[in-house]
């Protein structure tokens, strides 16, 4: 849950670092941060401890970060996301993007949207700023999408780089067409071929998705554009005020850990998503049972249950005390014999259910296990 912050906040961007949440640690006086992110303790985990494996990497996680001031007064946020190390453009984008939307077709949200951006053509625009200031004042217009304001902040620009700054906001809105639209434009040759490689990566996409949701480009985007070196993107969905899941292309993350390395990755923001489905009315998702089994045939049961669509452990050493080892183990109970076993230690007859379970029925089980 925290670090030293040099070490955390070596893998953050600037707008990550401003929400860390700082302290000193009572039994080292170190400088100590809340973690506001979970992929640079994933990065340095794999350039640390994961040499010797060969890429591409693939890692998922759950957890939660904890921000200053977030936008709706909340500082701790949980989520749950991806990362995908050792893969270049454009396949490991768009496999990442496929993952993205199996993601949202799981979270039964109408009017899902996956808006995608590169930092290119901001990046160059940004770059060409004489001073901090005149960056600042772009940047500001830009993100507001503020035409009139970017074309006055744009005036210090070079004369061939303000008009494309201007351009800048109005590049959003349907793939295909927005890309062509931006294709047409004078920049630079790298900017050309990113454009052509964030082509590239949804035509891909286009192949690995299934379903694929509505697809936006957005080239004016800049948030996370201190972090991103490629692709990023976001996904919206009714209900939800704002993204439930952003991501993107972070090449110069892992090599601050010691190994240099591409990687891409998206998180999920779990409460978006909850509170997105209650305002529509999707009903919460349902638990499924975790059950344990020993004594005689533990492992073949275990395999019933799970192909029945239950959690399920062949737990063949007996605990002490099963209640508190079921409690521990978030499990709703134990099959010891004919006997199913409770994490209040009561315990019930199942041999019926049990049989029922192997054909392939699991409601008396989950009977048992729900009876009041």
């Amino acid at each position: 849950m925290f670090e030293c912050a040099d070490v955390l906040e070596r893998g953050l961007g600037a707008g990550a670092k401003a929400a860390a949440i700082r302290f000193v640690e009572p039994g080292t006086g170190e400088i100590v941060a809340l973690r506001p992110d979970i992929t640079p303790q994933i990065a340095r985990v794999i350039a640390t401890r994961m040499t010797d494996v060969v890429g591409p990497i693939r890692v998922c996680y759950e957890g939660s970060v904890t921000r200053l001031a977030v936008e709706l007064g909340q500082r701790e946020i949980l989520q749950a996301g991806i990362e995908l190390v050792d893969s270049g453009e454009p396949d490991g984008d768009a496999e990442v993007l496929a993952v993205a939307a199996a993601a949202l077709a799981e979270i039964e949200l109408p009017g899902v949207r996956l808006d995608i951006g590169h930092v290119a053509p901001a990046a160059f625009v940004l770059g060409s700023a004489p001073d901090a200031d005149a960056r600042a004042a772009v940047a500001a217009s830009l993100a507001r999408k503020d035409r009139a304001g970017l074309r006055a902040a744009a005036r210090v620009l070079p004369s061939a780089v303000a008009p494309l700054a201007e351009a800048l906001a109005t590049l959003w809105g349907p793939a295909a067409a927005t890309l062509d639209r931006a294709a047409a434009l004078p920049w630079p040759p790298h900017v050309l071929d990113a454009l052509a490689r964030l082509r590239a990566v949804l035509a891909m996409f286009g192949e690995l998705a299934e379903p694929a949701p509505q697809v936006t480009i957005d080239l004016g985007d800049l948030r996370g554009f201190d972090y991103y070196t490629g692709a990023r993107f976001a996904a919206y969905a009714a209900g939800a005020p704002d993204a439930v899941l952003r991501g993107g292309r972070y090449d110069e993350l892992l090599g601050r850990y010691g190994r240099p390395a591409r990687a891409t990755g998206f998180a999920i923001d779990l409460e978006a998503v909850a509170e997105a489905q209650g305002s529509i009315g999707v009903a919460s998702p349902v638990s499924v049972p975790g059950i344990a089994t020993h004594g005689a045939k533990a492992a073949e049961l275990a395999r019933s249950l799970r192909a029945a669509g239950l959690r399920a452990v062949a737990q063949l050493r007996a605990p002490e005390t099963w209640g508190r080892w079921l409690r521990g183990a978030g499990l709703d109970g134990a099959l010891v014999g004919d006997q199913l076993i409770l994490p209040d230690d009561t315990q019930r007859a199942a041999s019926s259910a049990i049989q029922a379970a192997r054909a392939g029925d699991t409601k008396p089980l989950i009977a048992l296990l729900t009876k009041a």
